[in-house]
């Protein structure tokens, strides 16, 4: 095993177990630290109640408090109890002779039968969770496999070790693992279980029992060759016609959606920066301006007040929004490649089929392996639409969830905003007001 040694970054300390008080996070950086060009789009980043819709505008049924708004939306009732928690936190920095990376505390609680304890705690690099992620998809290769965020975020590897960079991804894999931790079939993987529980050394002489590298070119070759063929597929269902037809909707929207919300956050980034420089100037202002002191001081507290909002705008932001659209624009590169994967299961039956009806001599063995390629291919078909029907649900739940985040952190945002611009316009009214009655006084 090699040398190295651990270097934790300055703000490299473990969040919060789930259930506990968040960690607020750091204020935005200003563009000119980030320094971004206006067309980067590369960047990283989880039954409604009639009522809400009939209603008027005047309507008493409408909620009066912008905190009542998501008691209007129903969601489903958990199925059932969960048995397994797993929390990703405490990144650090590792530094060998030969590279630089970061490893991240994965422990795992749990009342299973099948495993030997309750709890475990490990070590695993962004590599480990690449590897669990190809061996999930090796063996339930029509299911649909959570996303893992890109290995880079913005401009390569200059940012791969800043403490946005590294909070980001930590959140990206603590929701990659409870993703999984939730599913019906993959929470009971065995190699899931391997990478919650083992060791480094042990996960690492697991790895070499995987599928050799010629059996992953063999792989890699025949879906090349399903490819150049046109996928070979001539009598696709149309259920997974109209998925394919529908991702191909869901792609173009759900890119337009990721890229326009990051463009706001970025104007929205500028605007706090100014923000924070705009409030000082109105009280170095109070030097030279006596008969202003008390207006241009209220006018900086009020900046002050609508700059603290802004931080809080922009938090619910990066928390609530941008991570779940930039989390279904990787989910559309993952339903792509099931979708190819079940066409080239039907590919190859229908390759036999053809082959049938061309070689009389071997129509047995051919009879043989067309049936277990129906097999097959009915297995894949009920899986994919299994896990289709609830990865739907799980996206316009999660989507809905984020929406009403957003709605109600504006609604909290403009009203805070105006409360302090009405307080302070009361208070220079009446100001204004006594001064006038002074002036009429004899």
């Amino acid at each position: 095993m090699e040398a190295q040694s651990r270097v934790p970054g300055p703000l490299l300390s473990g969040s919060p177990p789930s259930g506990a008080a968040a960690r607020a996070p750091p204020p935005p950086a200003c563009p000119q630290e980030l320094d971004l060009d206006d067309d980067e789009e590369d960047l990283e980043v989880f039954s409604k109640d009639t009522s809400l819709t009939e209603a008027n505008s005047f309507s008493p049924l409408i909620p009066t408090s912008p905190s009542s708004m998501i008691n209007q939306y129903k969601f489903e009732d958990e199925p059932e109890l969960r048995d397994l928690f797993i929390t990703v936190d405490d990144p650090e920095s590792h530094i060998t002779a030969i590279e630089t990376f970061i490893t991240y505390r994965v422990v795992t609680k749990t009342s299973r039968g099948e495993f030997d304890s309750s709890e475990y705690e490990v070590r695993r690099r962004y590599q480990d969770f690449l590897w669990l992620k190809s061996r999930l998809e090796e063996s339930h290769p029509t299911l649909i496999i959570p996303p893992l965020p890109e290995k880079f975020i913005m401009k390569g590897m200059v940012e791969r070790f800043n403490d946005e960079f590294i909070e980001t991804r930590r959140k990206a894999l603590h929701k990659f693992l409870n993703r999984i931790a939730e599913h019906p079939t993959l929470t009971f993987n065995e190699d899931f279980k391997i990478f919650l529980t083992a060791q480094a050394w042990e996960l690492s002489s697991h790895k070499k029992q995987g599928p050799g590298l010629f059996s992953r070119v063999g792989q890699t070759m025949r879906a090349v060759a399903s490819s150049v063929r046109g996928g070979g597929v001539k009598s696709r269902p149309d259920m997974f016609t109209d998925i394919h037809d529908y991702m191909e909707i869901f792609n173009e929207k759900i890119h337009l959606l990721d890229k326009i919300s990051q463009r706001i956050y970025k104007e929205e980034r500028g605007y706090y920066c100014e923000l924070k420089e705009y409030g000082p100037i109105h009280t170095l202002w109070c030097a030279s301006e006596e008969g202003l002191v008390d207006s241009l001081k209220g006018v900086a507290s009020c900046i002050d007040k609508c700059y603290k909002a802004t931080e809080k705008r922009m938090a619910g932001l990066s928390e609530n929004l941008l991570p779940i659209l930039h989390e279904y624009v990787l989910y559309n590169e993952v339903l792509t490649g099931v979708l190819k994967r079940r066409d080239q299961i039907q590919a190859e039956l229908d390759s036999k089929v053809d082959a049938l009806s061309n070689k009389k001599a071997e129509k047995d063995l051919l009879t043989e392996e067309i049936g277990n390629l129906e097999d097959k291919v009915e297995c894949a078909n009920n899986a994919l639409k299994a896990d289709w029907d609830r990865w739907k649900q799980n996206m316009q739940h999660d989507m809905k969830t984020a929406f009403l985040n957003m709605a109600e952190n504006n609604i909290h945002y403009y009203e805070q905003c105006l409360a302090t611009w009405e307080s302070f316009l009361t208070s220079q009214t009446v100001d204004l007001h006594l001064e006038e009655g002074s002036e009429d006084k004899p």
